[in-house]
Parts: C-alpha cells; sequence; structure tokens
C-alpha cells in the first residue's frame, strides 16, 4: 500500500506559494461593483439643485457624487429623473456630466472633540482647526418610540427669572421662542446655554441662512462668557447652499442625540426655523413641488414636526437622556398668526414671545408674560420657585391691565393702587443683563418679597437695591437659609419669617 504522504493523485492541488492561487485570490478580491453600479448624466443644473437622468436605483436622501467631486442628496425620485439637492460646490456642477449614487445617507463626525468648534452641517470645520474626530453618525434618524419616552418632569435652569419664574422649560421640552427681528431672540438662547455651564447640559446652538459674521460673534459671545466648554455650532450660513442650510438643524439634532444616547441630557437652539423653511420653499419649488399656503409646499408642518419630536426624555429602561428644543422663528410686525409660527406654535410645548414695545422700552429680555405659555407648568420648575412663583403670570397680566387704566387718568382705590405698585417694582426685578445669571435663591427672594408686600413703598430702583443688599446678607450671615433656598435640601420651619427679616433689616441699612 502506497504512502498517502507520497501519492502524487493526494497532494494538495497547489502550494500556498503557487503562483495560480495568488492569480485566483486577486481576481476574487477585485469588486466590481462600482464599475457596474448605475450612473447618470446631468441633464440640468442650477440654483443648488440638479436633474439627473439614469440614474436608476438611488434611494430616498441618498448621497449622490458628481464626476466633478461634489456631493448631492437625492430628494426627488420622479419616474424620468431625479431631483438631486447639492451640498457641496454647487458652483462646480456641470449640465453633461456623470453621477452616481453613493450607497450612503449624510452623516457628520459625533464626540467631544466637536465642543468649541463651529462645523457645518456635514461636519466640515468652519474654524481654524482641524477636521474633527469621531464616529459619522446619519443625519436623518426616526424618532423615539413612545414606549421609549418619559414625561418632563426635570427642571431646565435658564438663570432668567422671568423664564424660571412664569414660563418654566423642563428637561425634554420643546419650547418655541417667537418675535420680530431684532427684539433679542438669540440674545435670550445664548443665555440659557450660558446658565447650562454648570448643570451638565451639552449645547448644540444651529445657526441657519445668517450672515458667517454673525455665527462668529455668536461664538466670540460664548467664548467670553465661558460657555463653550459645552457648546458645539453647527452653521450653514447665508454664503452657503439652500441644501446644506435644509440639513443644518437634522445635524445639530444627531450630535444632541450622541450624547443622549450616552445618559447625558441636551439643549439644541435653532437659530431659526423661519429661514429653515425658507430654503425649504426654495429647494421644493425648484424642485417642481406644488406651492401651498404663501408658495410654502404642503409638507412644511410635517417637516418640523419630525425634526422636534426628537426632542424628547427618554426613559432609564430605554437608556436615559433627554434632548431639549428651543426652535426660534420671527414674525412680521408681531404677528404671530402667520403659516409658520402658527405651525410651531401647534407642535411645540409652549412659547416665549418676545415683544418690540418693551425691548425698546429697555424691558430686557423683552419677554411678554402674558402672551407667552409653557404646557408644562410648574412640573418643571424647582419646589422652592413653585412655592412663590405660582401667581406671576396672572399679577403681571393684572398689573398690565390696570398700569393702562390709570394712563387715561381714571382714578383708582388704594387696593388697586398697591398692585400698581407692585407690579412696577416686580417689571424693575425682571429686568436683566445679557449673560447675567440669576440664581434660585436671588428669585426666590426677590418672588417672595414682591408678592408678600416686603417692598411695598420703594421706588423700583430702590427696590432692587434693597434686595441686593439682602442677598449678599445671606451669601455672609444666613448661609443655611441661603443653601435651603437655592434648592440645597428641604426648607426650614420659619423660612418666610427668617427671610422677611432679613429683607426688612437691608431696608433699613444705609445706602
Amino acid at each position: 500500500m502506497s504512502d498517502p504522504a507520497s501519492d502524487p493523485a493526494s497532494a494538495p492541488a497547489s502550494a500556498p506559494d503557487d503562483p495560480l492561487r495568488r492569480r485566483l485570490e486577486a481576481i476574487e478580491a477585485v469588486d466590481l461593483a462600482p464599475a457596474l453600479r448605475p450612473r447618470g448624466f446631468v441633464a440640468q443644473v442650477g440654483d443648488g439643485v440638479a436633474r439627473v437622468v439614469g440614474l436608476r436605483g438611488a434611494g430616498y436622501e441618498e448621497l449622490v457624487r458628481f464626476d466633478s467631486g461634489t456631493f448631492g442628496m437625492a430628494y426627488d425620485l420622479a419616474p424620468e429623473h431625479t431631483g438631486v439637492i447639492l451640498l457641496t460646490g454647487a458652483d462646480g456642477v456641470r449640465a453633461g456630466e456623470g453621477a452616481v449614487a453613493a450607497g450612503a445617507l449624510p452623516s457628520l463626525p459625533v464626540g467631544p472633540d466637536l465642543f468649541g468648534r463651529i462645523v457645518d452641517p456635514l461636519g466640515r470645520p468652519l474654524d481654524d482647526r482641524p477636521p474633527p474626530a469621531g464616529a459619522r453618525v446619519p443625519v436623518f434618524r426616526e424618532a423615539p418610540a413612545l414606549f421609549e419616552r418619559a414625561p418632563v418632569c426635570h427642571p431646565l435652569f435658564t438663570g432668567i427669572m422671568a423664564v424660571d419664574a412664569a414660563i418654566p422649560i423642563g428637561r425634554g421640552q420643546r419650547q418655541l421662542i417667537v418675535g420680530d427681528r431684532n427684539v433679542g431672540k438669540t440674545a435670550l438662547a445664548l443665555d440659557v446655554i450660558a446658565a447650562q455651564r454648570e448643570t451638565g447640559v451639552v449645547c448644540v446652538h444651529v445657526v441657519i441662512g445668517q450672515p458667517l459674521s454673525r455665527v462668529l460673534g455668536i461664538r466670540a459671545a460664548l467664548a467670553e462668557v465661558g460657555a463653550l466648554d459645552h457648546t458645539v455650532i453647527v452653521a450653514a450660513d447665508a454664503a452657503q447652499s439652500p441644501g446644506l442650510q435644509y440639513l443644518a438643524p437634522y445635524a445639530g439634532t444627531a450630535i444632541a442625540e450622541y450624547f443622549r444616547d450616552q445618559g447625558r441630557d441636551a439643549l439644541v437652539v435653532y437659530d431659526d426655523l423661519t429661514k429653515h423653511a425658507d430654503a425649504y420653499r426654495e429647494l421644493a419649488l425648484l424642485l417642481g413641488r406644488p406651492p401651498g399656503r404663501e408658495a410654502f409646499p404642503g409638507d412644511i408642518f410635517y417637516i418640523h414636526a419630525e425634526l422636534l419630536e426628537r426632542a424628547t426624555p427618554r426613559s432609564e429602561a430605554a437608556g436615559g437622556g433627554s434632548i431639549t428644543a428651543l426652535p426660534i422663528v420671527e414674525t412680521t410686525d408681531s404677528d404671530i398668526s402667520a403659516y409658520i409660527p402658527t405651525n410651531l406654535i401647534s407642535i411645540t410645548d409652549g412659547q416665549i414671545y418676545l415683544d418690540a414695545g418693551r425691548f425698546e422700552r429697555n424691558l430686557r429680555p423683552a419677554v411678554d408674560v402674558g402672551k407667552s405659555v409653557s404646557r408644562i407648568g410648574g412640573v418643571a420648575q424647582p419646589p422652592v420657585i413653585r412655592k412663590v412663583a405660582h401667581n406671576v403670570r396672572i399679577d403681571m397680566a393684572r398689573f398690565e391691565a390696570l398700569e393702562t387704566l390709570t394712563r387715561v387718568g381714571l382714578d383708582v382705590d388704594p387696593r388697586t393702587r398697591q398692585a400698581i405698585e407692585r407690579g412696577r417694582i416686580l417689571r424693575e426685578l425682571l429686568r436683566q443683563p445679557r449673560f447675567t445669571i440669576r440664581g434660585v435663591a436671588h428669585q426666590v427672594v426677590a418672588l417672595a418679597a414682591v408678592s408678600g408686600g416686603w417692598l411695598d413703598g420703594l421706588a423700583p430702583a430702590d427696590a432692587a437695591r434693597v434686595l441686593t443688599r439682602a442677598l449678599a446678607h445671606l451669601a455672609d450671615d444666613a448661609t443655611d437659609l441661603g443653601a435651603a433656598l437655592g434648592g440645597e435640601g428641604e426648607l426650614p420651619e420659619g423660612w418666610k419669617e427668617r427671610l422677611r427679616a432679613v429683607v426688612d433689616g437691608s431696608r433699613e441699612a444705609p445706602g
């Protein structure tokens, strides 16, 4: 019987270093898929949109790569052509050049490396630093399912007394900021971002359709107050294509979702969705979609609802974390009944209305407490603020109605006059310079002093000085009471009597 090792028939067909084996392996390694991928050609291009013929098999919102190196996004899948929104290098696309589906959706890198950076919706740097590092995530993502959501019950501290006391915001809430041009909408949002320096909330500020100089100004303002370390700026400025402006809020939400998936709380500011709607209207009309009211496409409501539904608190079983949304919308002549503002008001959980008249009278932030509302209510307030702020909106609305009567010369009774004087004091205490964060204790002392009548008989400016002295006394000589009023622990017995004694002593103090 022959030895199998010496039998030629039993020997391997080829040794590991056989040239034939190497050729077979090289052939198997060749990927012919790119060569066999369907190619199309540009039939028409202009104004940030291209019509590509022959691009069969491209999916909705799939990236399209042109021979010039430009990228676009398939957005109109008609039988005879594909409408492509140009994202990069829109001026370099020419009729007749080839295009191929990239087999991927728009994405951007995410991670801690983004803090303090300005990037565009595709993650490309707009500052003077190298491209950010991190795993890429898709820009578009489905909102959490209903069973993954949790109720809004944890407050988002803003440091703005007019908001924390009268229009509280909870983590995971969608609160609209609405007002005319140049009434402080962006300034209010930046104040909220600055207030998150000590709260651990990650902030993403999305700038849409505004000059790059304004983007740089926002970054400089946040850097000046030390708020860049927890903030990412996503910008699609006015010089960029409408396609990138359309992608910007989705990209900002994708960054926030990365941190939310780690169980953290995030805040997204969309500045602003009026320009986002304008960019979408421009793209829709260029793609030949039928216009609706005010020439907006019929699905504009769905576009914004789909975006804002991604902001919500998640249950602990789903991983925890939350995304709070502060969309900004611009009105004309204080008309909140326009198409886009009413759409967003119906989608969100409340609105903060900024009044142009208040802004011109230097009542800043120019928050109109009467027209503003939070559908979450006191659930999103710290308990200590809830004890003293439950009637702030009613008192301010009543005061403004009574003050109007006094301007026309009507006589009022002493009780009404007292309400007017307290309203003027409260209005003065609600006046707040930019980036001046007022802590919980500050707000509690101010609200308790006004509602309790502890500042009656003082001019509004004198009342503000008395409050400053009372806060200094709490910080120096009554630290236990000050800490309790700041939300650290339970309120001690007789806290209101002790606080009144502090305020009364501050009234009698010289200066």
